[in-house]
């Protein structure tokens, strides 16, 4: 190989002397006085007809230009949609529906949004609905942008939230460009997430558009939520549309049908075992969505004088309310002989304790005897394949209904059936509110143990962000159990937007992704400080998100919990070494993030943010969070940068 450079490299030398030689020859030649060689004539231009046929060119153009299109059409159609927003990264595919959504639709309802990343733009969407209580729309270009969305779109499947998905397609067999778009194009557009959505079409008329899209968004968000997909043909897109066919097409009205609401009888009976009780128990798992829901659980908590475990899948509970028992759910549940579970992701867990050793074992965590209630629709969507509806438990009444709008109907049926043990039901009352006033008390007791711990540990953290923003109209907009859940531990949170629950499907990213989304939903609602706390794992699946907010302009405090590592992770393979009786010490191969360190506040700067960090000293800790939070009320994105403890 190496001869054969030389080679080449001698040839192409050779050549470039004989061409220098015959320019000299030639300038001689002429100085010498000798008659000039007659220059060679110019070929003629190629005629118009040969430039077509050398370039493959229609000899009759086609025409260029239209007024209107089957994608404007298909945006009169999404404007009747209650849609503020369409989160997308840039794709081919749906050229044709992008450019009349910003010039003929004037990028209004929905607003276009651009993200670097598919996964960014349906988990954007994702946190934005659990804050606005309402879809809102993401489309991903072809087959590759909804291979790159799957996760995201996993999710919100898990965790029961509506998204309107749109993908596309280059359409027609006869009407694909060899290459890209053959490779970009679907027979079946949602084949690849159809297991975790919850309706699709693929329509291939205008009017089945109309139709199939209105149908989508009542779908959507019919209890239970989750997303739905419409794949929007290339060649209906791009078609000119005449006044003819226009006036042919129609926009159906939109949907919305009430939710399910538990049967009277059913009621009746849940209520005379709740007040026969001795000892009740309410579990709250994914249930409220809207502040009435948290008002109408305190409530029947109160009608019952019960105490509720809120599992924090939802903001359920208010931390504050002497009835909110978190703190103590393992031993609640062991006493209760009778519990009341609504929208329970996994009764079967609430109820049981599987250990994680070499021979799995579970033992249960309730009485055997112990009544239960489950009142949910987690059973209207149920598939094969995904395993996200956990382990088959029985309950002594299953009602299948929609939680928040069956408990109205349940708090005037307890209130019937209580008269005679009203007496009983206070004084259990004030057993629980002592025992309340200790779960404050040893919240903060804990809190105190690693207040000067470096690296800087999670009740630092929440205590100095209070002190800064306790007079704010703050919102947590990620879960963050890894932290020690100190937000909800010293916090006071009282209202259904001030923490939007867990991912549903426990993937890596969501964090960022949701946290963007329900920023903007918070921006929108206006006055708000939108706070994130994001693990360095998350927040390096989708670092983009922070380009996206300083672009649109969305304000919010992402706060990095860096401890440098998928910590997670790390305990896993502590967790087996130990098992496997090797010893710890390689445990931080392929689980660390280290050497180098990551400057996650260079990269928030780069793209466009607000970077503070790295911040290792815990006196340092309050003079950044003032920073962030000044610049984030200023109408900025801020990341801080916080080394902090692995857990707590």
């Amino acid at each position: 190989m190496a001869d054969t450079g030389k080679l080449d490299r001698r040839g192409f030398l050779k050549g470039a002397v004989i061409a220098s030689g015959a320019s000299i020859a030639v300038e001689a030649h002429a100085q010498s006085g000798a008659p000039a060689q007659p220059k060679a004539a110019k070929a003629p231009l190629p005629t118009a007809a040969q430039h077509a046929a050398e370039n493959d060119t229609p000899s009759e153009l086609a025409p260029l230009t239209t007024t209107k299109t089957g994608s404007d059409f298909m945006v009169d159609v999404c404007k009747t949609l209650n849609l503020d927003y369409m989160a997308s990264c840039p794709g081919s595919t749906f050229r044709g529906l992008q450019e009349s959504f910003i010039n003929y639709g004037q990028n209004k309802k929905p607003e276009w949004l651009t993200c670097l990343h598919e996964e960014v733009s349906v988990g954007m969407a994702h946190g934005y609905a659990k804050v606005a209580g309402k879809p809102m729309a993401a489309m991903m270009h072809g087959t590759v942008g909804t291979q790159h969305a799957a996760m995201a779109i996993f999710n919100a499947w898990c965790d029961r939230v509506p998204i309107m998905l749109f993908t596309a397609s280059a359409g027609p067999v006869e009407d694909r460009r060899p290459g890209v778009e053959w490779m970009h194009s679907v027979q079946d557009g949602a084949a690849t997430v159809r297991d975790f959505i919850k309706w699709d079409d693929y329509p291939w008329s205008l009017q089945s558009f109309a139709e199939s899209t209105a149908r989508a968004y009542s779908l959507a968000t019919a209890q239970p939520p989750a997303p739905v997909l419409i794949t929007a043909d290339g060649k209906l897109q791009e078609m000119p549309l005449d006044a003819k066919a226009s006036e042919k097409l129609t926009i159906p009205k939109l949907n919305i049908g009430t939710q399910t609401v538990a049967d009277p009888n059913a009621l009746r009976d849940v209520a005379r075992m709740l007040v026969a009780a001795q000892n009740p128990v309410i579990i709250a798992d994914r249930y409220a969505r809207s502040q009435a829901g948290m008002d109408n659980l305190v409530k029947l908590a109160e009608a019952l004088q019960a105490p509720v475990i809120d599992l924090q899948n939802r903001m359920n509970m208010p931390t504050t309310h002497y009835l909110c028992h978190s703190a103590r759910s393992a031993a609640l549940v062991g006493q209760a002989d009778c519990i009341l579970s609504l929208e329970p992701v996994d009764l079967y867990g609430q109820l049981n304790r599987v250990t994680d050793q070499l021979e799995r074992t579970s033992r249960r965590k309730a009485k055997a005897d112990v009544k239960i209630i489950s009142i949910s629709t987690h059973d209207l969507m149920v598939r094969a394949n995904y395993q996200d509806f956990q382990r088959y438990s029985a309950a002594d009444i299953s009602i299948t209904a929609d939680a928040e709008a069956t408990l109205p109907f349940l708090i005037e049926a307890v209130l019937k059936e209580s008269g005679a043990r009203r007496s009983d039901f206070e004084a259990r009352g004030q057993k629980l509110r002592e025992a309340y006033k200790g779960i404050a008390d040893r919240a903060r007791a804990d809190a105190a143990i690693t207040f000067d711990s470096t690296p800087i540990s999670g009740a630092r953290l929440f205590a100095e962000l209070w002190n800064i923003v306790k007079n704010d109209d703050w919102a947590f907009l990620t879960s963050n159990n890894y932290v020690g859940n100190w937000q909800h531990r010293l916090w006071p949170m009282e209202k259904h937007y001030q923490y939007i629950g867990s991912s549903g499907g426990s993937g890596v990213g969501y964090e960022p992704v949701a946290a963007l989304g329900a920023a903007l939903a918070h921006r929108d609602a206006g006055g708000r400080l939108p706070i994130a706390v994001i693990g360095d794992g998350n927040f390096n699946m989708a670092p983009t998100t922070l380009w996206t907010a300083a672009h649109h302009k969305i304000p919010y405090l992402a706060i990095i919990q860096n401890n440098r590592a998928y910590h997670q992770e790390v305990m896993h393979i502590q967790r087996m070494a130990n098992r496997h009786n090797r010893g710890v010490e390689n445990a931080v191969i392929g689980t660390t993030i280290t050497d180098p360190n990551i400057d996650y506040a260079k990269l928030a700067q780069g793209y466009g943010a607000v970077g503070i960090g790295p911040i290792t000293d815990p006196k340092d800790l309050a003079d950044a969070l003032k920073k962030g939070v000044a610049a984030v009320k200023a109408g900025e994105p801020v990341l801080i940068d916080i080394v902090m403890q692995p857990r707590g």
